[in-house]
């Protein structure tokens, strides 16, 4: 059985667009956040797809356990220092897992189970115990990049944001903080993958370049590092900005947005066909693919808050 849910977990999908009845904290009006950025980048209509249709995606077994495992390092740092240990960790796994296998969808994964080794394909069923042994062993990998016993986050699964100069509004949820006596600032993010090549190290530092982006533009202070942690080979990404180059950054984002913009306000959302077309849950509706859009939402548009000129159309 195929699982069909809401793309964008809670933390996100109250990113953009208007208040919702189950978030009464969403900001009124658009904004942007690392991963629809992203979105727009690889492919203008996923991001209409994702943001404003907000039309229904499967869930994965990777991302479910990212998500799961994200969980567990958050709760890790509930408990005292000396108290973070390898089967501290590996007990929280079935707590945060009861808590996460209650959501939409997730279940259904599971429905029918297979042999380990399942996830040759990344939205194949396999066994409960199989994938939670999995999770168990990224969870463990995380203890050889860090000593938790010797950090005290500053903020875990903390909300930023900014309003630039310009209007353009700035959210996102950071995995960790830290903050040195002296002041300084590191942003930690886990990643549950393997190390990107070198020829993609420049896309996965662009979230922690938004983050490092919003935390100067609201704390004047310029994180000293951007640290990516990769628990499916073990390895660290790091990088050090400068205030150069946050400024450069943030024009990049001035020009994504304004190029939004214009797509919403025309309804103009152009496909990209690349290789990663093959992971895209929407190629049915896809003009690369032979598919026709639906039409575009433009009464849901203008209740999100954005302009759009393009007339509502009576139907019935």
């Amino acid at each position: 059985m195929t699982a069909m849910v809401d793309t964008q977990p809670a933390t996100e999908a109250s990113l953009e667009g208007a208040a919702t009845p189950d978030d009464a904290q969403a900001p009124r009006r658009p904004s942007l956040s690392p991963s629809r950025a992203a979105d727009f980048k690889t492919c203008p209509l996923l991001y209409r797809f994702r943001t404003i249709d907000r039309l229904p995606e499967r869930k994965s077994l990777a991302a479910v356990r990212g998500t799961l495992v994200h969980s567990v390092l958050e709760r890790l740092y509930d408990l005292p220092a000396s108290g973070r240990t390898v089967e501290a960790a590996q007990e929280l796994l079935a707590p945060a897992w009861a808590e996460l296998r209650e959501e939409p969808g997730v279940a259904d994964l599971f429905a029918t189970a297979q042999e380990d080794g399942a996830e040759t394909d990344a939205n194949a069923p396999e066994s409960v115990e199989a994938w939670l042994a999995s999770a168990g062993r990224l969870v463990e990998k995380y203890f050889t990049l860090e000593d938790p016993t010797r950090i005290q986050p500053h903020g875990r699964e903390e909300l930023v944001e900014v309003t630039l100069p310009d209007g353009l509004l700035l959210r996102g949820y950071v995995d960790r903080l830290d903050l040195a006596a002296n002041g300084a600032l590191r942003v930690v993010d886990y990643k549950t993958g393997s190390t990107p090549r070198e020829m993609f190290e420049g896309k996965a530092l662009f979230q922690m370049k938004f983050y490092a982006l919003v935390l100067w533009r609201t704390r004047g202070v310029v994180a000293s590092q951007l640290k990516l942690i990769y628990l499916g080979d073990g390895e660290a990404l790091t990088y050090a900005p400068d205030e150069a180059k946050l400024v450069r950054f943030e024009r990049t984002l001035q020009a994504i947005w304004t190029a939004i913009e214009r797509a919403v306000a025309t309804g103009d959302f152009r496909p990209n066909k690349t290789r990663l077309c093959g992971w895209c849950d929407h190629q049915a509706v896809c003009p690369a693919w032979g598919g026709t859009p639906p039409p575009f939402p433009v009464e849901a548009a203008a209740a999100a808050g954005w302009r759009t000129t393009l007339p509502v159309v009576e139907l019935g």
